[in-house]
């Protein structure tokens, strides 16, 4: 059986919030065996970023540069979603509407100077949301990555991709967990054993598909 190198991204918390869904799924996925995914060949390595426009590219490089992966998954919070969501597509820009764990907030800054305006995910995006869909999870294709550090770092793997012929990869946004939310909130969460499950259903499915499927995952707006 041909070994899959698969390196999963997440993130450190933010904003002053005592966790981050994204980062603790990329802890669980490297620290507890993953039978499901040990029986498919699959490789998990694993890296929790800053939340940092500087560092956050850098780190990125530095674990793909140390892991070699065929394939990387980036996830990310997006509180509010309330369901899994790949993005499918990067824009080249920096707007931030809160400041960075370093402190830094960028206002209409291109992240690559005369890089291209947005790059693409070459995840199977659309069966990744077929998969966790028939799993019982809710999911969508998300058109926006929005223009925090979530958009900076799916925006410069984009650009590693490129760089690296054989490389794929791309984001995928997580919704808030209940700790976050007050209770009695509207908010809409999963828990995370559900996210695990769901990053889980994501990788084995991009894994296996490398052409996505030719069905509707637009948006009217």
């Amino acid at each position: 059986m041909t070994t899959q190198r698969v390196l999963v991204t997440g993130f450190e918390a933010f904003a002053g919030a005592v966790s981050n869904p994204s980062g603790e799924v990329v802890r669980r996925l490297v620290s507890v065996p993953q039978p499901e995914l040990v029986e498919r060949g699959i490789e998990v390595s694993g890296v929790v970023l800053p939340v940092s426009y500087r560092g956050a590219g850098d780190a990125l490089r530095a674990a793909i540069s140390s892991h070699q992966p065929e394939l990387v998954i980036a996830i990310g919070l997006a509180e509010g979603r309330g369901g899994i969501t790949p993005e499918r597509v990067a824009i080249n820009l920096d707007d931030a509407r809160i400041a960075d764990n370093d402190g830094a907030q960028p206002i209409d800054e291109a992240i690559e100077e005369g890089g291209p305006a947005a790059r693409f995910s070459t995840l199977p995006v659309k069966a990744i949301v077929g998969a966790l869909g028939a799993a019982g999870l809710p999911a969508s294709v998300s058109l926006t990555a929005g223009s925090f550090v979530c958009n900076h770092v799916a925006y410069v793997l984009g650009g590693e991709v490129e760089r690296n012929p054989g490389l794929r990869g791309g984001f995928i946004h997580v919704p808030a967990t209940p700790d976050l939310v007050p209770a009695g909130s509207s908010v809409p969460t999963m828990t995370l054993d559900e996210l695990e499950r769901g990053i889980r259903i994501a990788i084995m499915t991009a894994v296996q598909t490398t052409t996505d499927e030719k069905v509707a995952g637009g948006s009217l707006h």
